[in-house]
């Protein structure tokens, strides 16, 4: 259709303010399941420790004459210390003064707002460096202290390929603090058999697993070849399939399949998160800067560390191909 002459049309115009949904919306993904399942705890310093007991190997030869006149004495079960280091994590903003007075889309420029979005920011750092492969460190002058992640206190609930080597720790047997991390073995495909093995392992040892926390390949890999994924559930009336394993039935109790956008690729873990901890030494807080002319600055920080109350309590399928 023909346009009048003069009419005044959008195309034109070079003053239109633009069209900004007055929110502010991040698809960018904040959740930590494995802080989310662990507990808490306060430390008082920056290497923290926790003593682990572990009975004596069952003696089925037990059995002693009646009226024995000597017995002699048993060793004595005494407990280890495990440690690990805590770690200092920071966010800082600086605005200025007119970032604060302007109207700007969803005040995404304020201070108030850049803080929210650091704070979720350090969250999702400290969720990857809890699920990590990197050993304890204590640091330097000039070298941040580092905290062993879950992956480098793994060591004898362990279903490992070819090529592997177990993590270390500094003191004798599992004293001490985790002073090397797990070298990577020759990649393969995750089986049923290979999470039936990690589970019984942790069973045997005291612990009761619950939950398998994996990256989002390794999830889509159970759904699609472990047995569960043979029958599909089909609802007629709300046209829905069900195409995920999402809980796995086992010999030794029901687990959740969790999956985690932080946790490291190529591998699962095999949990009981009653024995998981982050410890604190300072908890989360946020602190003023020095002013400095027409800005504003602020900082975020905390300082923490994991704790697996006895690394036998969890388990790791490691070297898996993710793809």
């Amino acid at each position: 259709m023909a346009v009048n002459s003069n009419t005044v049309q959008t195309y034109a115009v070079t003053t239109l303010r633009d069209d900004l949904q007055d929110a502010l919306i991040s698809i960018s993904p904040d959740d930590a399941p494995l802080m989310q399942a662990a507990g808490t705890k306060d430390v008082s310093n920056t290497l923290f420790e926790w003593p682990v007991t572990e009975l004596a190997s069952v003696n089925s030869s037990n059995r002693v004459i009646e009226g024995e006149a000597a017995p002699g004495n048993d060793s004595a079960t005494l407990p280890v210390r495990v440690q690990n280091y805590v770690q200092l994590s920071d966010k800082v903003v600086e605005t200025s003064s007119t970032n604060e007075a302007v109207n700007g889309a969803a005040n995404a420029q304020t201070m108030a707002e850049q803080m929210a979005l650091k704070l979720r920011e350090l969250k999702r750092d400290m969720e990857t460096m809890l699920c990590a492969n990197t050993a304890a460190s204590a640091g330097s002058a000039s070298a941040a202290r580092s905290t062993a992640g879950l992956s480098a206190f793994l060591i004898t609930n362990v279903d490992k390929h070819s090529g592997g080597t177990a993590p270390t720790t500094s003191g004798t047997g599992a004293a001490g603090y985790p002073n090397a991390a797990y070298q990577n073995g020759t990649l393969r495909t995750i089986t049923e058999a290979m999470l039936n093995n990690v589970v019984q392992l942790c069973w045997t040892e005291g612990a009761d697993p619950s939950m398998v926390l994996v990256g989002p390949a390794i999830k889509q890999k159970i759904s699609s070849t472990f047995t569960g994924n043979s029958t599909r559930y089909k609802e007629a009336d709300d046209k829905r399939i069900s195409g995920a394993v999402d809980f796995i039935v086992t010999d030794f109790g029901e687990l959740q399949v969790v999956p985690s956008r932080f946790s490291l690729a190529r591998e699962a873990y095999v949990l009981d998160p009653n024995y998981l901890r982050v410890c604190y030494l300072q908890t989360t807080k946020q602190e003023d800067l020095a002013k400095t002319g027409h800005s504003e600055r602020k900082l975020i920080s905390c300082e923490y560390g994991l704790q697996v109350d006895a690394e036998k309590s969890q388990g790791a399928i490691r070297d898996i191909q993710a793809s």
